[in-house]
């Protein structure tokens, strides 16, 4: 199954911080570095199935983990999360407004083929 992450608006510190404020997005965050499908990290973090889903969705609209594609023989490719960042920084902007930086590991170039290939595959 591959979440819908809802991202409709540009990511904002409160999204942020209110992802890392859910502790069981945090358990599944430090679960998450290696891709891993949800039914896996479910298991691993011992947090119930749908939870999981809807806690991946809310850390996909925070960009703090991105989704893979895994293409796999016959079609049925499968799907896994893996933790999206390296540092997160708050600080004020000029306008005296929280802000959010997130830096995030550089991609292999494999990663950067798959990537592409699922933003075909999601444009068709």
């Amino acid at each position: 199954m591959v979440l819908d992450d809802g991202r409709s608006e540009p990511l904002t510190a409160p999204t942020v911080v209110g992802a890392l404020d859910d502790e069981q997005c945090r358990d599944l965050l430090s679960e998450l570095s290696e891709p891993t499908s949800v039914s896996d990290l479910a298991e691993r973090a011992d947090v119930p199935l749908s939870t999981t889903y809807r806690k991946v969705a809310r850390l996909k609209r925070a960009e703090l983990v991105d989704e893979r594609t895994e293409i796999r023989e016959g079609g049925h490719h499968r799907t896994r999360y893996v933790r999206d960042f390296e540092r997160i920084v708050l600080e004020m902007d000029e306008a005296d407004r929280l802000d959010v930086a997130i830096n995030r590991p550089l991609a292999e170039p494999e990663q950067n083929l798959v990537d592409m290939w699922t933003e075909v595959r999601d444009a068709t």
